[in-house]
């Protein structure tokens, strides 16, 4: 499968398998907001469970304004004050409780996400997951900890090529209307599999909402 990697100079396009279950392993479907703190939060420990069972991880950026409006949920402007308030509090107890440095009001919150999003994608697609993984990471880290607006192009590319990736060629394939697409219809397949929240972890038909249900994540994986 090609991949975009950070050449000398330019993009090199090779053949790596990084997709798919691990040989005598578990996979991990895990689908991200690029705009979620909630995410940002459980980003590392995903990244160290998936790495430290030998599982495979996929990400899938999806639209969760289309999941909320089909699943009962409701965008954050819409909430009842006293739901944005309690967010607010549960936000200052995990950074302090994980020692992770957000921003509780970013600036930039909530970005547009179709570029980052599109360029997350395509590296899926084209083979590299871990790659995708990354990029989408550092993403919400430079909205969450940095206070940088990840949907400026100049701000992504820089954050496509810290992620060890060529940032030319990735922004032209991640501007592609087929990835658009592709989100639409991995947003709908989230749904099907009853996915309502982010992040969620699926794996198989087990799902796991939420970043402060990685201990059963972890369970689930110990068990093989």
């Amino acid at each position: 499968m090609a991949v975009l990697c950070q050449g000398a100079g330019a993009a090199t396009i090779g053949t790596e398998h990084a997709r798919g279950d691990t040989p005598m392993g578990l996979h991990v479907d895990y689908y991200a907001s690029l705009n979620s703190p909630w995410t940002h939060l459980g980003a590392a420990r995903i990244e160290a469970l998936t790495a430290r069972f030998g599982a495979s991880l996929r990400v899938f950026p999806v639209d969760f304004g289309t999941i909320f409006a089909a699943s009962g949920g409701l965008p954050l402007p819409k909430r009842s004050p006293q739901r944005q308030a309690y967010r607010l509090m549960e936000l200052e107890r995990w950074r302090d409780r994980l020692g992770i440095p957000i921003t509780i009001k970013p600036k930039f919150f909530p970005h547009n996400e179709l570029p980052a999003a599109g360029c997350v994608i395509a590296l899926r697609e084209t083979g590299d997951d871990a790659g995708a993984v990354r990029l989408a990471h550092r993403v919400l880290k430079a909205l969450w900890e940095e206070e940088q607006d990840p949907a400026d192009p100049a701000t992504l590319a820089r954050l496509i090529g810290e992620c060890g990736l060529d940032a030319a060629a990735v922004m032209a394939l991640g501007a592609d209307p087929k990835w658009a697409e592709r989100r639409a219809a991995d947003s709908q397949a989230a749904l099907a599999r009853g996915v309502f929240g982010a992040p969620s972890y699926v794996i198989g038909d087990e799902i796991f909402w939420g970043q402060d249900r990685l201990d059963f994540v972890e369970r689930r994986l110990a068990k093989g």
